[in-house]
């Protein structure tokens, strides 16, 4: 039943999708009303409720443009199904917010493919993973990403490779001039940041710990399935399908090695999750098997959402 109510991009997708993003947002911010007494409480919650639909469409956008996903709506319906894994993300704002700016490089790194506006894209790229390693310092590690994409389509140009570091140094020289003029320590801002914390034992409950341990195990199977099958899929997507794989990656080890360590952090891994959970669906093809898949996921993010409110 889900994979026919999915299987076409109509505009009831989208709707059935906006209006579950409501209904869980505000599940979860009525265990906590007093923002609703607040102006600037209820503008911030506002703000994030508007970045979340952003990144909801920006991830469809991707998929879409790049033919990472047929005309479905497969991907932005894991992307809200593993969201509920996590749910006190609705309360995170530098975390929604950077995932949010690393979706706009994602966006710029995958279409390099095209070999159009290389420069720009690069330098676009570079330029979004920075702003967003100023809400989640370890985000800064996605210019790896960067990297590897210059490896696979523009490696020969040697200006490529200069465009990041021309990039860090636009944000660096912006974000110190905003320093002098709220009058903080941008260097104090960096070195509090800037520390590595690799310890897993920041959960307040069993059910925190839970929603870890199945994620974990429904990311391994996605990863094993798309590794498994890459050399199978059309030769077009591969390097897409490598940034993506590098990306989720990269999400894993900024999840790792992160002070203030939170589930929350899993975010940024969501993405790339949701574009192999659904490469996975369309690959197999097998109507049952993909509502197994579709069924054990919602109960699973169904159970671990209303567990931990």
């Amino acid at each position: 039943m889900i994979t026919s109510v999915f299987k076409k991009s109509t505009p009831l997708n989208y709707s059935l999708v906006v209006i579950l993003i409501l209904v869980f947002f505000f599940l979860f911010q009525i265990q906590e009303p007093s923002w609703v007494s607040s102006s600037f409480l209820a503008f911030q919650k506002m703000s994030l409720l508007c970045f979340i639909f952003a990144s909801f469409f920006l991830i469809n956008f991707i998929v879409k443009k790049n033919g990472l996903s047929k005309d479905n709506g497969y991907t932005i319906f894991f992307y809200l199904l593993f969201l509920l894994f996590f749910p006190t993300i609705f309360n995170n704002p530098n975390v929604i917010y950077a995932n949010f700016f690393l979706l706009l490089a994602l966006r710029r790194l995958i279409s390099l493919q095209s070999l159009k506006a290389s420069k720009e894209k690069i330098f676009d790229a570079s330029f979004w993973i920075l702003v967003a390693s100023l809400f989640q310092f370890w985000c800064i590690l996605f210019l790896i990403l960067v990297f590897i994409s210059i490896i696979f389509h523009v490696s020969r140009d040697y200006r490529n490779w200069v465009l990041p570091f021309i990039a860090l140094l636009a944000v660096a020289s912006i974000f110190y001039m905003i320093s002098l003029i709220f009058h903080f320590d941008a260097f104090e801002f960096f070195e509090k940041r800037a520390v590595m914390d690799f310890r897993i034992d920041y959960f307040k409950n069993n059910y925190e710990n839970g929603a870890l341990s199945i994620y974990v195990a429904v990311a391994l199977f996605f990863v094993v399935s798309i590794l498994t099958t890459l050399s199978n899929r059309p030769q077009i997507v591969h390097t897409s399908y490598k940034k993506v794989i590098a990306y989720f990656f990269i999400a894993a080890f900024v999840f790792i090695i992160s002070p203030n360590k939170s589930n929350d952090l899993l975010l940024f891994s969501i993405a790339p999750l949701s574009i192999m959970a659904s490469s996975h669906v369309e690959y197999m093809k097998q109507r049952l098997n993909n509502e197994i898949v579709f069924y054990v996921l919602t109960a699973c993010s169904l159970f671990t959402f209303f567990s931990q409110l």
